[in-house]
C-alpha cells in the first residue's frame, strides 16, 4: 500500500510508471496509459513485498534503513539510493527508454532498471509481480536462459537481464557485485549485450529529455518546479496519436471515502486546450502539433461537428464505465473505475477550447504545418455547434451527472469560438467570414452580459436564471471576455472568494453535487485565484499563496487534482496536468524578467 501521492513518474510518451518512496513500481498499464494495468498495488491495500501481493517491482536491499530519491536533472529518469545499517548501499536508476533511432522516435512499451553497488556488500532481492485483467487473473510465467517471460492481457512482456534468471524466478536473495541491468519489454528476442544496450539506452534517453528541456523558455524564478511539471505534462501525451490525458491514474479518491473516484486516463478537450496554452508559454510547440493533429481526426470523425468532451487516446469514443472490484481502490477506498460516463454528456465549452487549440496554427510561422483555408472551413463547423448551442443547458465543466444549467463558463466558451474565428478569418483575409463570427460573438457577449449579470449589473453568476458561485467565473479574464479593471470582474472575484477560499485555498463550488458537499480544494482553481489577484494589483498576495503551493509539491515536485484545505493532504489522481498548467501558468506570470539579472 502507498500511504501518499509521494509517488515519481517515469515513462517515455508510450507507456509510463508512478514509483513509490521504496523505489517499488506500484502503477504502470499496458500497452498504453489506458491500457490494463501491469502493476497495480497503488490501488490494492495488500502491501507490496507481502506473500499474496501483486502488481508491482521491487529491487529490495537487505536490512534497508534509508532510501533517497531524485531525478537526472532536466529529465524523467529516476535515481534511487538504499542504504542499510552497516554501510552497504545500491543506486537504481529506472526509466523508459525514448530517443531517435533511424529517423523516427523509439519508444517501447519497456522499462529499464540499472543496479549499480555503491558500496559494502549489498544483498537484493528482486520481487516482479505483474497483473493481468485488473488483478483477476493469475499471470503466468515462461523462464528462459537469460530471460522472464509474463503472459498479459493484452501483450506478453519479456525481462531480460544479466542478473541471475533463477534467483528472480524464485525471488531469492543474493549479493550484487558489479552493475545489473533490466529489460522488461516487448516479447522479442534481445541482441546484443543487455548491460551495453541499457546504457546506451540511458544515455541517449538522458539526451534526448535535456535536449527538449533545453527548448524551453522557462521563467528566470521556480525555474526547477517549472520544468519538472513541463517534463510531466509531456510524459501525459500519447505521442503516437497526440492525445494529452487528464492524468495518469485511476480512481485516486477527491478525499476519504467520497466515492469520487474517477478515470482520467483519456483526452478531455478542455484539460489538453489548457496543458497545450501552458506548454506554449514555455515554447513547447511539438506538443502542440501533436495535439492539434489529434483534434483535426477528432473534428474529421465527428458527425455534424457535434464533439464529446473526451475521447480515448487514440480517439475512441465510447468509454464506457465500469468497475473492477477485484482490487479493493488507493488505501482501500474504492470504488476502482474503468472508463468515464463523461463521453456520454454535453458540455458546451468544448467546442470553444477546439477552436481555441487551433488559433495559434493560424498566426504562428514557427510550426511545420500553419493552418489554412481548408482548416478554418472546418473549424467552422465546430463553430456553427458552438452558436447553435450557446444559451442552452449542460452538465457543465465540472461535469455533473444529476444537474444541468446554462453555465456561463460554457456560453463563454461558445463566444470564444465565434471571437476567435473572426480572428482567423482577418488574418485568412476572409472579410466576410471575420464580420460573419464578430457579429455572433457579439451577440454571445450580450446575452451574457443580460442573462448571467446580478446585483444591478455589477458581477455575474456561473449560471443564468441562478445566482450560483463557482470558481470558473474567474477564467472570464483569461479569455479575455473581462479586463482586469472591470468592476463587473472586480466584484465578481470579490464574492467568488469569499465564498470559495478556505484558507490558502480555492474550491470548485461550495453547493452540493451528486455526491454532497466537496470538502477539498481544487488546486487549478486555486492557481486560477493567483492569477486573479496579481491582475487586479495585490501580486505580494498572490506570491505568498504560489509560494505555498510549491511547497505542497510532492517530492517529486508535483500535485495532483485536491487538496485537503485543513491539512494539507493531496488527494485525486496523480500527477494532474490541470495543476501542473497552474504552477506554469503562474510562474510566467509572477517571476521577474530575466532582464533583472542582466
Amino acid at each position: 500500500m502507498t500511504a501518499t501521492l509521494d509517488l515519481w513518474p517515469i515513462g517515455n510518451c508510450q507507456v509510463s510508471a508512478l514509483i513509490d518512496r521504496a523505489g517499488r513500481f506500484v502503477w504502470g498499464c499496458v500497452p498504453r496509459v489506458d491500457g490494463d494495468p501491469l502493476f497495480s498495488s497503488l490501488l490494492d491495500d495488500n502491501p507490496p513485498g507481502g506473500e499474496g501481493a501483486t502488481g508491482f517491482w521491487e529491487i529490495d536491499l537487505d536490512g534497508c534503513v534509508e532510501t533517497t530519491q531524485y531525478y537526472l536533472r532536466n529529465t524523467p529518469i529516476l535515481v534511487t539510493r538504499h542504504a542499510d545499517t552497516s554501510g552497504a548501499a545500491i543506486e537504481v536508476i529506472d526509466f523508459c527508454p525514448r530517443f531517435s533511432r533511424h529517423g523516427r522516435t523509439y519508444r517501447p512499451v519497456a522499462f529499464a532498471r540499472i543496479v549499480r553497488p555503491v558500496s559494502g556488500s549489498p544483498r537484493i532481492c528482486v520481487r516482479l509481480r505483474p497483473v493481468r485483467n485488473w488483478g483477476r487473473g493469475a499471470v503466468e510465467r515462461t523462464r528462459g536462459s537469460n530471460h522472464l517471460r509474463y503472459l498479459l492481457t493484452e501483450m506478453t512482456l519479456r525481462l531480460t537481464t544479466s542478473a541471475p534468471v533463477g534467483r528472480i524466478w524464485d525471488e531469492q536473495w543474493f549479493r550484487v557485485e558489479r552493475p545489473m541491468h533490466f529489460f522488461l519489454g516487448p516479447d522479442e528476442s534481445f541482441f546484443g549485450d543487455v548491460q551495453a544496450a541499457v546504457e546506451t539506452m540511458l544515455d541517449r534517453t538522458t539526451d534526448e529529455w535535456r535536449a527538449w528541456t533545453r527548448g524551453l523558455a522557462t521563467p528566470l524564478e521556480w525555474q526547477e518546479a517549472v520544468i519538472r511539471a513541463a517534463i510531466t505534462l509531456k510524459l501525459c501525451q500519447h505521442e503516437e496519436t497526440g492525445a494529452i490525458v487528464a492524468a495518469l491514474t485511476t480512481s485516486i479518491p477527491e478525499y476519504a471515502n467520497s466515492g469520487r473516484n474517477w478515470d482520467y486516463r483519456y483526452c478531455w478537450i478542455r484539460d489538453a486546450y489548457y496543458t497545450v496554452q501552458a506548454l506554449n508559454r514555455l515554447g513547447a510547440l511539438d506538443v502542440l502539433e501533436g495535439y492539434l493533429e489529434y483534434l483535426r481526426n477528432v473534428v474529421d470523425s465527428a458527425a455534424g461537428g457535434c464533439l464529446q468532451p473526451v475521447y480515448g487516446v487514440g480517439g475512441e469514443t465510447a468509454l464506457v464505465e465500469r468497475q473492477e472490484t477485484a482490487i479493493n481502490g488507493y488505501r482501500g477506498m474504492g470504488p476502482v473505475r474503468v472508463g468515464n460516463q463523461a463521453y456520454e454528456q454535453i458540455q458546451h465549452d468544448a467546442y470553444g477550447q477546439i477552436v481555441l487549440s487551433n488559433t495559434q496554427a493560424f498566426f504562428d510561422q514557427r510550426l511545420y504545418r500553419m493552418a489554412g483555408v481548408e482548416d478554418f472551413r472546418s473549424l467552422e463547423r465546430v463553430g456553427e455547434h458552438a452558436w447553435a448551442i450557446h444559451d442552452k443547458a449542460d452538465a457543465g465543466l465540472w461535469e455533473l451527472r444529476t444537474k444541468s444549467h446554462i453555465h456561463t463558463y460554457s456560453v463563454a466558451m461558445c463566444w470564444a469560438a465565434c471571437d476567435r474565428l473572426a480572428n482567423a478569418a482577418r488574418t485568412l483575409g476572409l472579410e466576410d467570414r471575420q464580420a460573419f463570427w464578430q457579429d455572433r460573438a457579439d451577440t454571445i457577449r450580450a446575452t451574457i452580459e443580460s442573462r448571467a449579470a446580478r446585483d444591478g449589473n455589477s458581477r455575474l453568476s456561473a449560471t443564468f436564471g441562478g445566482d450560483d458561485i463557482d470558481a470558473s467565473l474567474l477564467q472570464l479574464l483569461d479569455l479575455r471576455f473581462l479586463s482586469p479593471d472591470d468592476s463587473r470582474f472586480r466584484n465578481t472575484l470579490d464574492v467568488v472568494e469569499k465564498a470559495l477560499r478556505r484558507g490558502s485555498y480555492m474550491l470548485r463550488y461550495a453547493t452540493e453535487d451528486d455526491f454532497g458537499l466537496p470538502e477539498t480544494a481544487f488546486n487549478f482553481c486555486t492557481f486560477w485565484l493567483i492569477e486573479a489577484l496579481h491582475f487586479t494589483g495585490r501580486d505580494a498576495e498572490a506570491r505568498a499563496l504560489f509560494e505555498e503551493m510549491i511547497a505542497r509539491r510532492t517530492r517529486a515536485g508535483l500535485l495532483s487534482e485536491d487538496i485537503d484545505p485543513a491539512n494539507g493532504e493531496l488527494w485525486g489522481n496523480y500527477p494532474q496536468t490541470y495543476s501542473l498548467v497552474g504552477l506554469i501558468n503562474c510562474a510566467v506570470l509572477l517571476s521577474k524578467p530575466w532582464s533583472s539579472v542582466r
